[in-house]
């Protein structure tokens, strides 16, 4: 697949534990919503909702993940090989996963995990990144696509609030030509997702504030208070 299909917007659509969102054919049914709308592509998790959306629609880019919460590790986002291989055998074009420094279970690394979904799996690896040093690291593994999900997200990251912009642009600062830049996290707004595409960034995920209705009710309520 060619990365020139993802510029733009991709919706990342998914729904909380306990959500009645988080449902196969409710997450697909987002996912057309979506590009039906013009989106160029979705982001899903885990293997059953990729299946559902690939079933769905059998031509659009969707990039894979699988949340796993693992003893021993604060890595959630598709930790392990067998997570990555799970999803790619689902449907998924692009395994996305996470691609801080912190360590992984089972000992597994983060380059042994991108050289297996890109050669066993044959599939195009996005790197979900917190810091300059993680995506560096990430390029130098040979990712095709960099990601600034987990800024704000982590230990080394907590105290910063996303959008990373500022890590956004270190990022577009420091690839190669061959490098896609993805901006995610934080993007509240249609302003904000352009601001992100001037900024550098070839395409820019929004998650909550398009399908995220469990948290921007919560947030409503909040402030509504009654």
């Amino acid at each position: 697949m060619s990365l020139e299909r993802l510029r733009g917007l991709i919706v990342s659509c998914q729904a909380p534990v306990g959500s009645p969102l988080r449902d196969p054919y409710v997450i697909s049914a987002m996912a057309e919503a979506s590009m039906r709308n013009g989106a160029v592509g979705v982001r899903i998790e885990s293997p059953q909702h990729v299946r559902a959306v690939r079933d769905r629609l059998p031509d659009t880019p969707i990039i894979g993940l699988w949340k796993q919460t693992l003893p021993g590790s604060d890595v959630y986002i598709t930790p392990q090989f067998h997570h990555a291989r799970a999803v790619a055998e689902a449907g998924a074009d692009i395994v996305a996963i996470d691609g801080t420094l912190r360590s992984r279970p089972d000992k597994e690394t983060f380059i042994e995990i991108v050289t297996r979904v890109r050669e066993d799996l044959g599939k195009i690896v996005m790197a979900d990144v917190d810091t300059i040093e993680s995506a560096r690291a990430a390029m130098e593994a040979g990712v095709e696509i960099v990601g600034t999900t987990l800024y704000g997200y982590t230990a080394t990251t907590q105290h910063a609030k996303p959008p990373g912009f500022d890590l956004l642009k270190d990022i577009v600062r420091h690839r190669s030509a061959e490098v896609f830049v993805v901006c995610e996290g934080g993007i509240a707004s249609p302003d904000m997702a352009k601001q992100a595409l001037n900024l550098g960034a070839d395409a820019v995920v929004v998650g909550t504030a398009i399908t995220g209705i469990d948290l921007q009710v919560q947030q409503y309520q909040s402030k509504i208070g009654c």
